[in-house]
């Protein structure tokens, strides 16, 4: 259906015209996978990267063949080449699985993660890719050395996990994850520091959300020990990648999916936990940005009882319709409003929402509805910290329209200062387009721990070397 009537989801509509014979198609861009012959054991190469040119076969990676990598968005990272190593498990590569109870000390853990020994079989100078602009990068998707993988049976045990180089998955066109939306992602980031050490932000929290997700999916949780040393071995393995110090980050992207085949709705017999990586180049060139925001009063994002608490895949797709009419029309995103009254907050397509008045912070309260932000979470700490008082409560959108100020937080853009919402026929300015004092202070404070400027009072940095 979303193939076929594809306005809802932002897709092309299909034609019979666009069918060839045995079920293949002519779009680039949206894949058409009919179970035409063969049955839940076929597989397909899904591409998660456009016109992506990857070694295809075992006994080609073994050769060491060169890879060149096309990618739309143009960069001088978009023509890299580089050899592919061979596929590594974690023996191999020099680590070891930090299996410890889920109910160890975080400080245990982080002590754990930082003093594993940094062998990398991958060239780690960030001096190996000095040809790329790294003033100029943006913030996009490119294709890096290698991946993380750890596999699970429905009912059974993590397998153990092992870098493979980046490339295409080979999953089954009957998993559930395309069938049914069985999957969930995560998102955080890797920065490096002037000493040449890698820094994580709390990434804890990211393996504490995945499993509440997973949980309300129907998919198995991961230890969180598991999950850490997989995010340690895909940044170090993809560390040349990881922008110079103040030029950016490496994005990290976590995926849980029902890759197993199941025709009936069921959870898949399979899951696949992978970790790929991009270095992103900074979110504001020359500062922060206000953005425009248009107030969404038709569609939902998220409704009491559903899905919206949680980081599942089929959260996104439905924002893009509304996102893109909203750029379409010079707006920056789109702001949410509750399902049940249509008049509290909720959260922009894929930010939370704070606003200040009288030096107040508020944000809506986590029912279930929202998106609970690993960055929304610290901003709250961080501001109970500097003698903020942080109200989480219900929001009516006309309190949004006479606050003193209003901020997104998120991974990507950390702090994103609002500069006007538009609300029905009501457009509201704030600041005089200028950026926040509580915005521009919290976003200092808070990039100044990631970065490894200032020291870590709060606890949330773990050091790789």
């Amino acid at each position: 259906m979303a193939l076929l009537y594809g306005r809802r989801l932002t897709m092309p509509k299909l034609h019979e015209s666009c069918l060839l014979p045995g079920g293949g198609a002519v779009a680039d861009d949206v894949m058409p996978v009919p179970m035409m012959y063969g049955g839940a054991s076929s597989s397909l190469t899904f591409c998660n990267v456009p016109r992506m040119v990857a070694v295809s076969s075992k006994k080609q990676q073994h050769q060491g063949l060169l890879r060149k990598v096309s990618c739309s968005s143009s960069s001088a990272s978009s023509d890299a080449r580089f050899p592919f190593p061979l596929s590594l498990s974690d023996q191999e590569y020099g680590g070891f699985c930090l299996l410890g109870s889920r109910g160890e000390n975080q400080a245990l853990r982080r002590q754990a993660i930082s003093s594993e020994a940094a062998t990398v079989h991958s060239v780690s100078d960030v001096d190996a890719l000095s040809g790329i602009d790294w003033e100029n990068f943006g913030f996009g998707l490119r294709p890096t050395d290698f991946m993380y993988i750890i596999k699970c049976k429905r009912g059974g045990e993590w397998g153990k996990g092992e870098l493979q180089p980046f490339g295409n998955l080979e999953i089954s066109p009957a998993a559930a994850v395309l069938n049914y939306g069985q999957g969930l992602f995560e998102g955080l980031k890797a920065y490096r520091t002037a000493d040449d050490s890698i820094l994580l932000f709390r990434p804890e929290e990211n393996a504490m959300r995945l499993n509440a997700g997973a949980d309300r999916m129907s998919m198995p949780s991961l230890p969180v020990d598991t999950f850490l040393h997989a995010v340690k071995q895909a940044v170090l393995a993809n560390r040349r990648w990881i922008p110079p110090p103040g030029k950016g980050s490496l994005y990290i992207r976590p995926l849980l999916i029902g890759s197993g085949g199941v025709l009936g709705l069921a959870p898949a017999p399979e899951f696949t936990f992978v970790i790929y990586v991009s270095p992103v180049g900074c979110y504001f060139k020359g500062g922060l940005a206000p953005i425009d925001l248009k107030v969404e009063s038709f569609y939902h994002r998220a409704a009491p009882g559903g899905t919206g608490g949680v980081k599942t895949i089929g959260n996104y797709a439905p924002v893009l319709k509304t996102q893109l009419t909203a750029k379409g029309k010079g707006y920056s995103d789109v702001l949410y409003l509750d399902a049940v009254e249509n008049k509290y907050v909720e959260e922009v397509s894929s930010c939370n929402i704070f606003m200040v008045k009288d030096n107040v912070i508020s944000t809506p309260e986590l029912k279930g509805t929202i998106l609970p932000g690993v960055t929304r979470k610290s901003i709250i700490e961080l501001a109970h910290s500097r003698g903020y008082e942080v109200l989480e409560r219900p929001v009516d959108v006309e309190e949004l329209l006479v606050a003193d100020e209003v901020f997104c937080t998120g991974t990507a853009v950390v702090v994103n200062p609002v500069g006007s919402i538009t609300y029905e026929s009501r457009r509201v300015k704030y600041n005089n387009g200028e950026v926040g004092k509580v915005a521009q202070e919290l976003y200092e404070a808070l990039t100044s721990i990631q970065m490894g400027h200032t020291e870590d009072k709060m606890g949330w940095i773990v050091q790789l070397n």
